[in-house]
């Protein structure tokens, strides 16, 4: 967050404060499942949820659109539960119930999940197969993320700039 605060300051403003505690204990709740260490920790750092009024209910998922890639965003603790609740591949031998998604798409077709059992990061997509332990980590994850944002900040990134502070995908 402090390279997103760095090269685009503009959309680091514009993000939400953490998660508290009872949030997530209340979601874990509804969820039926433990929120695995370094969720939990990203969440009571951020949680990216849009405000109430900005929510379109129409769409499976909102969050804050640009990061950390053109098309999906990281999601806030009631995106998580709401797309946990009603994942398109849920009910089937293509999702487990384990799996909590924390990147999605608007319409929940395609996204990353962590394994509350292991932590490992795997992605689903629907229509192809769901990779599991594509990282072995969210540190490691958003490792990735910052080596974009830092290749960003460069001008070294060929599809994404900096435009008055904020992402810009071409």
């Amino acid at each position: 967050m402090s390279l997103l605060r760095e090269h685009a300051p503009a959309d680091h403003a514009d993000l939400p404060g953490p998660a508290t505690e009872q949030m997530l204990t209340a979601a874990e709740e509804r969820m039926g499942i433990s929120l695995q260490g370094d969720l939990r920790t990203w969440l009571l750092q951020n949680n990216l949820d849009l405000p109430e009024e900005d929510v379109d209910d129409d769409v499976m998922c909102c969050g804050f659109d640009g990061f950390p890639d053109e098309g999906s965003f990281l999601l806030g603790i009631r995106a998580m539960e709401r797309l946990y609740a009603n994942h398109p591949l849920s009910g089937g031998s293509e999702w487990r119930e384990e799996w909590i998604p924390f990147l999605s798409d608007r319409d929940g077709w395609t996204g990353k999940f962590i394994d509350a059992r292991d932590g490992r990061i795997g992605r689903w997509f629907v229509g192809a197969p769901t990779v599991t332990g594509e990282y072995a980590s969210l540190a490691h994850y958003f490792d990735s993320v910052a080596e974009m944002l830092t290749r960003i900040g460069a001008g070294d990134y060929p599809v994404c700039s900096v435009a008055e502070g904020r992402l810009v995908w071409s």
